[in-house]
């Protein structure tokens, strides 16, 4: 087994991802943790496995860099692509990841999401009762991914009538984030980038002209901007409604796909959890440890930095493996294990530090709201199908999952 683990290691290509670790990267990610734990690919980047390492590079945006300008270039080129996820909060560094991040926050305030729960109880409900209706469903399009369109619906104030593209643009400029993307999906993202910029210019026009709520509407406190006069340019305001968009969207979707069907798997557990709906807050943050809705980060090193005996030189590309750091052993007891009573749970599926997740609180609302009212009306839903993965590395969760809920 040790040998079989220091090969599989040895093999590992980023670039070269095979469909048994699309299907399970937990083996791959267990072998590199114990024999390669900080791996340099053959495009000249390092992965990094370990727990520990990960949280250094995330406390330290000084040495290891945000900022995808340089990294991006040669994968995207002059494209709209380009433009957007270099605009983006998420691929930026202090001091403007520091200013559009505290406008976005200040949208994001716990009062205000404290606001939203009487409304999301309501729409999950109402899927439920969808759902019952149908009594063969599919986990995803008919629930898990309904919810975060509707929420990020809501927070932008897109009328009802004009949500219908917002999906397929998101998955398609997530996609074109992978370690390597075919033409076919370069073209879509940039498209999607095109298609979405093209309605938010309406969208913002219209806003401007009868603004909305600033304590509700989040695309009017963008516009607005802080009482210190501090305001996003037109393109910053454009391409973080996207990324808002984005960010909520696929990843929520994720967990609460990846937990029904992990709860399905671990029937022990899911009784727990219907048992005692208590613990559906450590749940969802188990969910989250066990599978990483977004399980991969990177980083550009801007000195010359040492981990786990490693010396990297300034200008290295670094991939972040969320999905292994909260799997491994020194950071968590028995890390392959399903605990939805897990506690301490350190996990890194909203990264930390500066770069922390700014949608966490709604994302753990809305995955606690859904699954524990999914449970509570379903505790006999079974999957009666194959369930169909993303195919995709960076964003772990399922296109399809076939259920019945009784």
């Amino acid at each position: 087994m040790g040998a079989d683990a220091r090969a599989l290691a040895a093999g590992f290509d980023i670039e070269k991802l095979t469909g048994e670790f699309y299907a399970d990267p937990y083996p791959t990610y267990r072998a590199l943790r114990e024999h390669e734990p900080v791996k340099r690919m053959q495009n000249g980047s390092w992965f990094l496995t370990r727990y520990d390492d990960l949280v250094s590079a995330y406390k330290s945006t000084r040495l290891f860099s945000s900022d995808k300008r340089k990294e991006f270039f040669p994968k995207y080129g002059d494209t709209p692509l380009y433009e957007h996820h270099t605009t983006s909060l998420v691929f930026n560094d202090p001091p403007a990841h520091t200013r559009v991040r505290r406008l976005i926050m200040g949208a994001l305030s716990p009062r205000a999401i404290a606001g939203m729960e009487p409304d999301l109880i309501a729409l999950v409900d109402r899927l439920i009762d969808a759902l019952a209706a149908k009594g063969s469903v599919d986990l995803i399009d008919d629930f898990a991914a309904a919810i975060p369109i509707e929420v990020i619906g809501n927070l932008l104030d897109v009328p009802q009538a004009e949500r219908g593209p917002l999906r397929d643009w998101s998955l398609a400029i997530l996609g074109a984030l992978e370690p390597v993307i075919s033409p076919g999906v370069f073209a879509r993202g940039n498209q999607a980038v095109t298609d979405f910029l093209g309605y938010l210019e309406t969208l913002v026009a219209r806003r401007r002209a009868r603004p909305g709520n600033p304590e509700r509407d989040v695309l009017t406190r963008l516009i607005q901007g802080e009482d210190n006069g501090e305001r996003l340019t037109e393109k910053e305001l454009l391409h973080n409604c996207i990324f808002l968009l984005n960010a909520g969207h696929e990843t929520t979707t994720n967990l609460i796909g990846n937990g029904l069907v992990a709860l399905s798997g671990n029937r022990e557990q899911k009784q727990r959890l219907i048992e005692h709906p208590d613990l559906i807050k450590s749940a969802v943050e188990e969910i989250l440890r066990f599978e990483s809705s977004n399980q991969l980060g990177n980083r550009m090193t801007t000195e010359q930095v040492e981990l786990g005996g490693v010396t990297l030189a300034a200008g290295t590309p670094v991939t972040l493996c969320i999905g292994a750091a909260n799997r491994d052993p020194q950071q968590f007891s028995d890390p392959e294990t399903l605990d939805i009573g897990r506690t301490p749970n350190r996990h890194l599926a909203f990264a930390t530090g500066a770069h922390q997740c700014a949608g966490m609180a709604l994302a753990r609302l809305e995955g606690a709201i859904a699954i524990s009212r999914f449970l509570a009306r379903f505790p006999d839903y079974a999957l009666n199908g194959a369930p169909v993965r993303g195919g995709r590395a960076r964003f772990r969760g399922f296109l399809s999952v076939p259920c019945t809920v009784g």
